[in-house]
Parts: C-alpha cells; sequence; structure tokens
C-alpha cells in the first residue's frame, strides 16, 4: 500500500511584517518577565 503525502491545498503566504508584530508581542513581555526574574533571583542570592 503506497501513500502520497502530496498536499491538495493552496500553499499559504504570511507577511513577514505580521509574523514580526507576533514575535514582538510574546517576546517584549517574555524579556521583561525574564529581566524582573533575574533582577529578583539576584536580590535574594546575591545582595
Amino acid at each position: 500500500m503506497s501513500h502520497s503525502f502530496s498536499d491538495d491545498r493552496p500553499s499559504t503566504h504570511t507577511p513577514v511584517g505580521l509574523i514580526a508584530v507576533a514575535w514582538a508581542l510574546v517576546g517584549v513581555p517574555l524579556v521583561y518577565g525574564l529581566y524582573n526574574t533575574i533582577k529578583a533571583a539576584s536580590a535574594l542570592f546575591g545582595g
């Protein structure tokens, strides 16, 4: 039995700007949270 992996759906193109905005929406809060976590941990452990 042979399986075909070809997809009959048309390929979609996501604009690069939309990808950048989506990453910014995730990345900015992530970096802010990591910064605050490291700052709090250094106050606890580093003095």
